[in-house]
């Protein structure tokens, strides 16, 4: 049994059913966000949460928070740091992904552009590996030295899986094409205390 502080986490089916129940709360990156969300689902980034905390604490109080993002892991974070802080939530197993996957629609919305239709793992996925590949080719084309590349790529994933956590997606996460629009964190939190 959990206490009231400990993070439940819901199915896929079972927040489906549920979304009316909960305040959605989308940890994600603005790009991330953008596309495609829960429905209904406000986008408060994991760095900025702690700015929230009235708001979420709040909404705590008039209904269940439901913290949301690609895979479960940030959201995992943030239902950690607000259980610091008094405010129960819950989590998305598996977050957006795994909730696409199960057939259940995300909105997105209509001005989103193409270029923030990658989500951050994919992006994870495509820098690390071409990392590693341009450490290999210029290993053996430039100078060996050029292989610490990729084995600083492969220490880094390793410890990104030990830690859970992805310095690689905190970089890229502020790319230019990952922020199509700053996070509206003054217009979110007016819609948390409207609601």
């Amino acid at each position: 049994m959990t206490s009231p502080l400990s993070p439940a986490t819901l199915g896929t089916d079972q927040a489906a059913a549920r979304l009316h129940e909960f305040t959605v709360i989308d940890v994600r990156t603005p790009g991330e966000y953008a596309a495609g969300h829960l429905p209904r689902a406000l986008n408060i980034p994991v760095d900025q949460l702690r700015h929230a905390l009235p708001e979420l604490r709040h909404a705590a109080g008039r209904g269940g928070l439901l913290m949301v993002c690609a895979s479960g892991a940030r959201s995992g974070n943030a239902c950690a740091l607000l259980a610091e802080q008094g405010i129960p939530a819950a989590t998305l197993a598996g977050g957006t992904t795994a909730f696409a996957a199960a057939g259940h629609d995300l909105e997105r919305p209509v001005a989103c552009d193409a270029r923030s239709g990658w989500a951050m793992e994919r992006q994870v996925r495509l820098t690390a590996g071409t990392l590693v590949l341009l450490g290999l080719l210029l290993g053996v084309l430039v100078h060996p030295a050029f292989a610490l590349l990729s084995a600083g790529v492969a220490g880094g994933l390793v410890f990104s899986a030990l830690t859970d956590t992805c310095g690689m997606a905190v970089v890229l996460g502020k790319l230019p094409h990952n922020r199509p629009r700053p996070a509206d964190l003054a217009a979110t939190l007016a819609a948390l205390r409207a609601r």
